[in-house]
């Protein structure tokens, strides 16, 4: 398996993996913002529109291939506010049903808080389902719980769950 950071370039060329990954991960009842009637199309459309951040450097895109086969992607937001250029959101850690119990997530995890950190990056937060096997992930590689909301967001199947917020300090490489 390799795992690329994918320029907006990259990003397109790849559209197509990412977005039969983005369905596969719906449709295995992840809640990563979407609902179950989440279509082919809505996922390509989706993808197609974090080109610009990508390109604007707001956003960086990480996906891992098992051969041409994109099987997981993860991402950093970073915010455009002079006072928050310290942090980044973690958004959309997505790993293939076929590819999960083999460490990719965690992989995964680990190449974003690295790059994080080369981009000087000090705090790094993210939000996951509440009792989702992602919040175990992020329990057990060293983030820190800051709270839960209640009825955050619909999961796909569209029953408001609760989120967990999390962060992770990490030293600035």
């Amino acid at each position: 398996m390799t795992t690329v950071r994918l320029d907006a370039p990259g990003l397109l060329a790849c559209v197509e993996g990412l977005a039969d990954l983005l369905l596969d991960t719906v449709h295995g009842g992840a809640s990563v913002g979407f609902l179950a009637s989440l279509d082919r199309a809505g996922a390509v459309d989706w993808w197609h529109g974090r080109a610009a951040g990508v390109a604007a450097g707001r956003l960086a895109v990480w996906a891992a291939r098992d051969g041409d086969r994109v099987v997981g992607s993860v991402g950093l937001a970073f915010p455009d506010k002079p006072n928050s250029r310290h942090r980044a959101e973690l958004v959309k850690l997505m790993v293939h049903r076929d590819a999960r119990g083999r460490g990719l997530g965690r992989a995964l995890l680990t190449t974003a808080e690295r790059a994080a950190a080369a981009a000087g990056v000090t705090l790094l937060h993210l939000d996951t389902e509440t009792d989702s096997p992602a919040e175990h992930l992020y329990r057990t590689a060293g983030w820190t719980r800051a709270g839960v909301i209640p009825d955050y967001a619909a999961d796909p199947a569209g029953t408001l769950r609760p989120t967990t917020l999390y962060y992770r300090r990490i030293a600035a490489g």
